[in-house]
């Protein structure tokens, strides 16, 4: 059985990488139409030895289209989700537009895929933010275990994830410095290269940045309600890959060797954790992979039952195309069904 998919924003960072990994994992797709908008109309983008030419996402008709992944930002989702998702598509959201909408499930397939089957309500899914994806996946075995009370997380976040205009201003700023050339900032709200800003996303009343509340709820969304949640969230002058230095406070006791070992077993988790030199795996490590990475895995001294551990993954694979194409597979082998 093969389905229709369309990709939303495909000339982005996230939607070329969603063309990749459909032709990379063979997504039984008897079709795939790349959507743009009107400015974009006609320009190329590849998926697999293919070469798609984008439509126009606000005049395509999505009936007889099953799955439409969608990557097109917040505003867009908002506008157009609602209006494929009642042609029978159903919509799968990388925007924040739709996470925390009740009716909507948000979902990372190693960690909660039953909540899958509450799609029909909107006919929409959301993906989590990036940032959320890669922690909840390593802590999912962790809290099925000890049960977790309480996280404290620094995210090191690549500039990929604010899109191609940001790795562009990363590239010409530190090409500017080297030239000795005037150093431009328009993406960012600081000079980025060689440096490190503590703000993603807007500020919020309580002084957290939006990035830092997303952490927060999205995780209590996707894994347990009662989770408390500190995050600082910091843009780093990485091209791909988000990094994450993450303690964590457990109800029950939990040792170092049991926490390696539950991670080793754990659907999406690839442990590297070696107390040497090198022994550990970095951004420029884990660009292309579809794996979460745990590394440096220890005690922490400063509360009962408590561990610290290094969480890194391609934050535009897992934390975004990777993960909403995981949710189609799930989708279709558990959920649609096709007209005879």
């Amino acid at each position: 059985m093969t389905w229709k998919v369309a990709v939303a924003g495909a000339t982005g960072n996230v939607g070329r990488e969603m063309l990749n990994i459909l032709a990379e994992r063979q997504f039984p797709a008897s079709e795939v139409v790349a959507l743009a908008s009107r400015k974009s109309i006609g320009r190329d983008v590849s998926y697999g030895d293919h070469t798609l030419h984008c439509k126009d996402l606000a005049t395509y008709d999505f009936r007889g289209t099953d799955i439409c992944l969608m990557s097109a930002g917040g505003s867009v989702s908002g506008e157009w989700s609602p209006k494929i998702a009642a042609q029978g598509t159903v919509v799968i959201d990388n925007s924040s537009r739709w996470r925390m909408d009740p009716d909507v499930p948000l979902v990372v397939p190693e960690v909660n895929p039953a909540a899958i089957a509450k799609f029909a309500k909107k006919n929409i899914i959301a993906n989590p933010n990036c940032s959320t994806a890669q922690m909840v996946v390593a802590l999912k075995p962790l809290h099925d275990a000890a049960k977790i009370k309480r996280i404290v997380v620094s995210t090191y976040q690549s500039v990929s994830g604010a899109g191609k205009d940001a790795m562009d201003e990363l590239f010409s700023q530190t090409r500017a410095i080297f030239v000795t050339d005037p150093i431009e900032h328009k993406r960012f709200t600081k000079q980025i290269a060689f440096n490190v800003i503590p703000h993603i996303d807007v500020f919020m009343e309580d002084g957290q940045t939006k990035e830092e509340w997303k952490l927060g709820v999205e995780t209590r969304k996707i894994l347990d309600p009662d989770i408390k949640v500190s995050a600082t969230c910091v843009r780093v002058p990485v091209f791909v890959g988000h990094s994450e230095a993450v303690n964590i406070e457990f109800e029950r006791p939990i040792s170092e060797a049991q926490a390696r070992n539950l991670l080793r077993e754990a659907p999406g988790c690839m442990v590297v954790d070696k107390q040497e030199d090198g022994g550990y795996v970095t951004p420029v490590e884990c660009v292309g992979d579809y794996a979460t990475f745990i590394s440096r895995i220890r005690k922490d001294p400063t509360v009962e039952n408590g561990l610290s551990m290094w969480v890194v993954s391609d934050n535009l694979r897992k934390g975004a195309a990777l993960n909403a194409i995981q949710i189609a597979e799930i989708l279709i082998s558990r959920h649609l069904k096709k007209a005879a």
